[in-house]
């Protein structure tokens, strides 16, 4: 009985490890991003292995400037997680059972995509200011994990 937990506990820990490393994965993807106001990045992961990726800004073959004139974001732009969903739904991957790493917790329209890419666990670092993202996925019993940058 001792050895199972001793198991469950250097399980744990090294859960720990390997989110803070993704994490700061995609911390650093979001650099990716030409948006200005905010970088975000996110990363699909399952089994260990990075299934996607993506940070926020413009569709493709649009220009690269996320705000107007008015540095207001323009509304076609994507958020890193519905760039990320989107890229694996034209692979030949499954988000079904996934951990998505993400450096500011969803909105609720990408809690939605989450929520229907059945992706089981969502670590993220930053607050977003409306938590009713992590609000629907908590309901829909996913998951959720926030770490602070260390």
């Amino acid at each position: 009985m001792m050895a199972q937990s001793q198991n469950l506990f250097f399980s744990d820990k090294k859960q720990q490890v390997l989110d803070r490393r993704y994490l700061a994965m995609a911390a650093i993807w979001a650099q990716n991003s030409y948006c200005k106001r905010r970088q975000v990045g996110a990363l699909l992961v399952k089994d260990k292995m990075i299934i996607s990726d993506g940070y926020n800004g413009t569709p493709s073959g649009f220009e690269n400037e996320c705000e107007d004139d008015q540095n207001v974001t323009k509304p076609y732009v994507l958020h890193a997680e519905a760039n990320a969903i989107t890229k694996v739904a034209r692979s030949n991957n499954s988000s079904d059972r996934a951990t998505l790493y993400v450096t500011s917790s969803p909105c609720i329209e990408c809690a939605k995509l989450i929520i229907q890419a059945g992706i089981a666990r969502v670590v993220f670092s930053d607050n977003y200011r409306i938590d009713d993202g992590i609000k629907l996925l908590k309901r829909a019993k996913v998951e959720v994990l926030h770490l602070e940058e260390e």
